[in-house]
């Protein structure tokens, strides 16, 4: 589907989107660095799972409510939301007022709305789009926020230390100017007759019940529940780069030459290192995501969903043995590496498992891997202050690997359910 028989909404979104989202990435990686140098590492990774449990919730509510009010209105008002808390997270750390505990509450709001808007935005691309041309319609979205992480941690690296007031000053106006936008040029997608019905259910307390309770059914199938737990356990690798691996890096890596020729070098500080490393991943993923799922699919999904985590695994054990900035660029590309393998197959493996008319909601079950992984990931802070970093990374390593077993054993039960409903001739 080309870029101009799109509808109007999603060209206009996908233009708004990609600014705001370079905007936010040029401080957001810095995040788990500015909360641990304010709080300590062990205060810093429960606040952190605090607001993950918030947007957890918010997460659940949001598909509901984009259908009960409609995507555009939820979408414009997590828009404004998020400007709103994004100018006051900045006055919070500004020469007027310095505030990190306002900082994360401004924070914990950014994540709840950002939990909001992300259900809906999704739905509209559904409401508008032929589900034949649907795969490429998200992976631009897709494409277009990786291009986010390379170009904005390399801008943050070098200003988010020093204008940090500045850039999320911008992030805020950035929001409101989508909020603005989203509100006077795009159309409501949702069907009248999904939030009329939508509209019947009572308040956010009952709507959150019956979520759960309708989780709670699709877990008894034995299978998708070690999917979910496998999911999770191998997320603790990869949750990783937003959390552990910042401050790791900022702690462990001093200025040193990335280039050096005769008496000309190029030195990188540990927040440019970190900066450098995050846009590396971002980089890798938007150029081959298509080339290694392509690749990936000549092989039996068991294979690759194992062997994935197993390089999850090097990969972060690689990254604990250096404070070299090309042994982390290099231990990043193997991280990459184990991202790209199972990108492309994990949403074609949840249809197989799910029967064809509860796809809608094991997709959206599924998508509790990525919930109960940012939850618990936090806590890897704290245990690096209390057991070292060698100790939290090997132990997140022995995660991936766990999991890596439970796919073996999620293949086996899988191939047995399909010869016993395959069809007796």
């Amino acid at each position: 589907m080309r870029l101009r028989d799109w509808d109007q909404n999603l060209k206009i979104r996908l233009a708004g989107e990609s600014v705001v989202n370079i905007t936010f990435w040029m401080f957001f990686p810095f995040l788990a660095i500015y909360f641990t140098d304010s709080f300590g590492k062990s205060t810093a990774g429960l606040l952190l799972i605090l607001s993950q449990v918030v947007s957890c919730a918010a997460n659940l509510l949001g598909g509901y409510y984009a259908d009960k009010y409609g995507r555009k209105r939820m979408m414009v008002l997590s828009a404004f939301a998020q400007g709103a808390a994004f100018i006051v997270f900045a006055f919070s750390s500004s020469p007027w007022l310095d505030s990190a505990l306002l900082g994360f509450v401004c924070f914990t709001v950014v994540s709840m709305f950002g939990a909001v808007y992300w259900p809906a935005s999704q739905a509209m691309i559904a409401d508008v789009v032929e589900e034949k041309d649907r795969s490429d319609v998200f992976a631009i979205f897709y494409t277009s926020t990786n291009i986010a992480v390379v170009i904005g941690p390399i801008i943050g690296g070098i200003f988010f230390a020093d204008y940090r007031f500045a850039l999320l000053l911008m992030a805020g106006v950035l929001n409101l100017v989508l909020g603005i936008v989203l509100h006077y040029k795009i159309t409501e997608t949702a069907p009248v007759s999904k939030m009329e019905e939508s509209g019947q259910a009572s308040n956010w307390i009952s709507v959150l019940g019956d979520q759960l309770k309708d989780y709670k059914v699709i877990m008894n199938d034995r299978i998708f529940l070690l999917f979910i737990i496998a999911g999770v356990l191998v997320g603790q690798t990869f949750m990783q780069l937003d959390l552990l691996f910042p401050v790791y890096i900022n702690e462990v890596v001093t200025d040193q030459p990335l280039l050096q020729f005769g008496n000309w070098s190029y030195v990188v500080e540990s927040t440019q290192a970190f900066g450098l490393v995050l846009a590396e991943n971002g980089l890798l993923v938007a150029i081959f995501t298509i080339t290694v799922t392509r690749w990936m699919s000549k092989y039996k999904e068991r294979n690759v969903f194992i062997i994935s985590s197993f390089i999850y695994a090097a990969s972060v054990l690689l990254f604990s043995q250096t404070s070299w900035i090309w042994g982390l660029l290099l231990a990043m590309l193997v991280f990459t590496l184990a991202e790209l393998m199972t990108a492309g197959i994990q949403q074609g493996f949840i249809s197989e498992l799910a029967p064809a008319d509860k796809r809608g909601k094991y997709y959206a079950a599924a998508s509790l891997r990525y919930t109960f992984s940012k939850m618990i990931a936090p806590v890897s802070i704290p245990m690096s202050a209390w057991v070292g970093y060698t100790w939290t990374f090997f132990f997140i390593s022995l995660l991936a690997i766990l999991s890596g077993v439970i796919y073996y054993r999620l293949f086996v039960k899988f191939e047995q359910r399909k010869m016993e409903t395959a069809p007796k001739w």
